[in-house]
Order: C-alpha cells, then structure tokens, then sequence
C-alpha cells in the first residue's frame, strides 16, 4: 500500500495503527514522498483500498525525541496561546500545513488561524503547557 507520511519516523516503526487496529509493518520503504509499505494481515489490494484514506498513526512513545525547536503536532494540541502581554487566545486545537508553512487552530471566543513562523512564535513551554506569540487579540 501507499501512504503519504507526515514524517519520515513512520517508515521505521514496527506498528501502525489504522481504523482502530494496529498492523506489523513487515516493510516500508520511502517512494517519492510516499511510503510502500506491506502490512500484516493486509494480503490483497482489495484489504488495502478498504483503508484508503484513513489515518495512520504510531504511538507517541515509540516516536523519537525531535530536536530543540522542533515539535511533533501532538504535542502542542491543547497547549494554551497567550500574546506577548499575557491575553489568553485559547488552546490549540489543531494543526494543519498550507504549503508554505504550519498553521495553528486556535479557539478561545472564536478561532484564528495563527502561522507558526518564528516572527509569530515566540516561544514553546511544554512543561507549563503555553504558546508565547506576537499576536493581537483582534486579529
């Protein structure tokens, strides 16, 4: 089957997990920027096409440890956002890619679409659970 990976980790872990159950990956290789893989228990193409379009997901735990500055989306869900004056924004609530950078969801009141450039960014505090950016209120 082919999957569009949204990190290279997934082509060298033991297990993914699609539809609520998880499958042996006995190979995966990189294609372009896809991922061949051969699952367990998915012997024929009609096994595959039935999980077409579904996600692929891994455990967090069996991720490696990104580098400093670099976050997996995962771990900024729920983070909360404040501006550079201490206004609460909200918490993110998704993350998305537009082709030219990432883009935080955040809902508080409403939701704005916040890009996670290092001129909006200003600082990740996992540990307190914040998001520091240069962001107005009402934008």
């Amino acid at each position: 089957m082919k999957v569009v990976p949204y990190s290279e980790a997934l082509a060298v872990q033991p297990q993914w997990w699609i539809g609520g159950r998880d499958y042996p990956v006995e190979q995966a290789k990189a294609h372009a920027n896809t991922l061949i893989a051969k699952l367990g228990g998915v012997g024929s193409r009609e096994q595959a096409l039935e999980l077409k379009g579904s996600a692929v997901a891994v455990t967090r735990q069996a991720l490696p440890a990104p580098p400093q500055g670099i976050y997996y989306w995962t771990d900024l869900i729920g983070l909360r956002v404040v501006n550079r004056w201490g206004e609460t924004l909200g918490s993110v609530q998704g993350m998305t890619w537009n082709g030219a950078h990432d883009v935080m969801s955040v809902a508080g009141g409403r939701v704005r679409l916040i890009p996670w450039v290092g001129a909006v960014v200003a600082d990740v505090d996992l540990d307190a659970r914040v998001i520091r950016v240069e962001w107005e209120t009402d934008w």
